[in-house]
């Protein structure tokens, strides 16, 4: 049978539970830790869940890169398109057409609805290549784009009432700059006013990010070219890489290979404001929540030293026996250490407990209380997102362990210094 060390048996057995102000705070402490490890887990996993999902969210509706023609729209989008395929790395290159447009829902003059998206036509033959978008179709059909159909954001769907086979009165920014001309002139010269055009809803798209869900619609790019009055060219070209980290190299490599005419984004520059807001904010955060574990480390040290005033005369008795000062010290760093491990132990579960059931309990909180915790407007996820990195675990984890232990030093030290002939003394 092996046998505990003489400082951990002594530990353990001033750890035993008693009816003592001393067990209240040290369960106090315990229970101080537990919150912050568990708190710090979910913060900074959801934190990491909707950095994540945001990012695989705009590169499945936006790619890697967009390259653009300087000073206007390309002509020549088909044959860059291919040079750009045939680059290593490249897994895809979709050309595309993007602006606003006005749209009027078709039920009788007193109940059309107006709204104001955008619109982007796409190349259904290669879009797959760089969007999600097909695969995101929850209602109605993809191909139907190829026609005088329209897919819609499930969102902006839901606010206009629109469902498949509903029709769509569509204005171009060009179409209504006519309409202006039209209505400048005199009213003896005035002729028929331009009309809008007239599409189908064919699809439903939920792409999974609420500001595309509800602003955003799409055609295929020939009624994209008729829309905006683009003849045979395109707003630019979409393209997807084997590894979004190598986007700023690919964006140097394109800008050298196609020249000055052309205007290479990478999914970084377009949303760098967005990511790296997420990165302070994710930062400060944990930064601010290790404080909950700092303030239960102070509790730990506060009972330590109370129970080391309690115990003056058995360290006097201890050391009279022959127990060194190290002996002393490590009793009470066991101490320390044990209500460590056993509040981040506890904190860990019950943080991982939490993020495994955070959407029920987001559905509980949402139904018994009048306003939304998450808000899918101002957040842009349905749910909440998660995603548990090991490296952060062992951050927190760890981090809050020192603390834990670096409490018990004070206490620990003070013990180990006592004299025998004082602390018998002791009253």
């Amino acid at each position: 049978m092996t046998r505990l060390p003489f400082e951990l048996l002594f530990a353990l057995r001033y750890l035993r539970p008693r009816r003592t102000f001393v067990s209240i705070i040290t369960l106090i402490s315990i229970i101080g830790v537990v919150l912050g490890v568990a708190v710090l887990i979910v913060v900074i996993s959801v934190m990491t869940g909707f950095d994540l999902q945001l990012r695989d969210r705009i590169i499945g509706f936006e790619s890697h890169l967009i390259v653009r023609k300087l000073g206007g729209p390309m002509q020549n989008y088909q044959q860059v398109a291919r040079f750009i395929r045939d680059q290593p790395k490249v897994t895809g290159a979709s050309p595309f057409i993007e602006g606003p447009i006005v749209i009027e829902t078709q039920r009788g003059e007193r109940y059309s609805q107006i709204a104001a998206p955008f619109l982007r036509g796409i190349d259904s033959e290669t879009s797959d290549q760089v969007s999600d978008l097909e695969k995101s179709v929850v209602a109605g059909d993809f191909e139907s784009i190829d026609g005088n159909g329209l897919l819609i954001g499930s969102a902006l769907a839901n606010r206009l009432s629109l469902s498949i086979g509903d029709p769509v009165a569509v204005y171009s920014m060009s179409l209504l700059r006519e309409v202006r001309d039209v209505l400048k002139k005199d009213p003896a010269e005035q002729t028929t006013a331009p009309l809008a055009d007239d599409y189908v809803i064919e699809g439903i798209f939920d792409i999974g990010y609420y500001e595309y869900n509800a602003n955003g619609m799409v055609c295929s790019l020939f009624n994209a070219q008729d829309l905006f009055s683009l003849g045979n060219e395109a707003n630019g070209i979409h393209v997807m890489l084997d590894d979004p980290e190598a986007a700023t190299e690919m964006r140097k490599t394109l800008l050298t290979q196609l020249g000055p005419d052309f205007v290479v984004s990478t999914w970084l520059d377009r949303n760098k404001d967005i990511f790296n807001a997420l990165v302070v904010e994710k930062n400060m955060i944990r930064f601010l929540l290790f404080f909950i574990v700092l303030v239960a480390a102070f509790g730990i040290t506060s009972s330590m030293i109370t129970f080391v005033v309690q115990k003056t005369r058995e360290i006097g008795m201890l050391k009279a026996l022959g127990a060194s000062s190290r002996q002393v010290v490590w009793v009470f760093m066991s101490q320390s250490v044990f209500v460590g491990l056993l509040g981040v132990s506890i904190g860990l579960a019950l943080g991982l407990f939490a993020i495994e059931y955070r959407n029920e309990f987001l559905i509980f909180m949402n139904q018994t209380m009048e306003f939304s915790l998450f808000p899918a407007s101002i957040y842009g996820f349905e749910e909440l997102p998660a995603i548990v990195d090991p490296k952060d675990l062992w951050i927190i984890c760890g981090g809050s362990l020192i603390f834990c232990v670096l409490a018990g030093v004070f206490p620990a030290f003070n013990a180990g210094r006592l004299q025998p002939v004082e602390a018998l003394r002791h009253d």
